[in-house]
This record gives C-alpha cells, structure tokens and sequence, in this order.
C-alpha cells in the first residue's frame, strides 16, 4: 500500500528536525574540541578555516595527502599514526606557522 504525500511530509519534516539536531551536536562538538585546541585565539578568515577543516578530514578519511604512507605496506595513502607531517595545519594570517 502506498503512503499518502501528506504523510511523506510529515516523515522528511521529522528527518529534517532529527538532521538539524544532529548537526548541532556535531557543531557544538567539533567547536569545544577547536577552541581547546586554541582556534578561538586567532582572526581566522572563514574560508581558510574551512579550507583547513576539509584537509584534516582528508587526512582522517584516508584520503590523498601530501605524504605517501611510507613503506609499513598500507597502500590507503593516508597518514598513519606516527606519521602525522610537523608542518602546522593551520597558521596565523601572516605568520610563519608558530603560534
């Protein structure tokens, strides 16, 4: 039997208020764990910012990164614990990278 339209909307109406809970979690999380890490501190422009965020979650996912993974035989790409480059995911606006 099929579902009327009025009651698909009311499905995507609640999935829509479930999904903007859930990005509020993710937000409020991912924001705590930024300014613990000491993000709030700088004049960040936002698109640098979020240029940043996406590398880390490259880095996360496995995916491409600037350095190979190495000769411990995984072949995912990514950066492996122990692995992680020193060079300075975000830097000051000008700076050289120290904060």
């Amino acid at each position: 039997m099929k579902k009327p339209s009025s009651k698909i909307r009311e499905e995507i109406a609640k999935l829509q208020e479930q999904l903007k809970a859930a990005e509020t979690r993710e937000a409020e999380r991912i924001g705590r764990i930024a300014l613990r890490a000491g993000l709030g501190e700088f004049e960040i422009d936002e698109t640098e910012l979020q240029t940043a965020f996406e590398e880390v979650a490259k880095r996360f996912r496995g995916g491409p990164t600037a350095q190979s993974s190495g000769s411990n035989g995984k072949e995912r790409g990514g950066a492996s614990i122990g692995q992680i480059s020193a060079k300075p995911i975000f830097e000051a606006p000008g700076g050289s990278g120290e904060a």
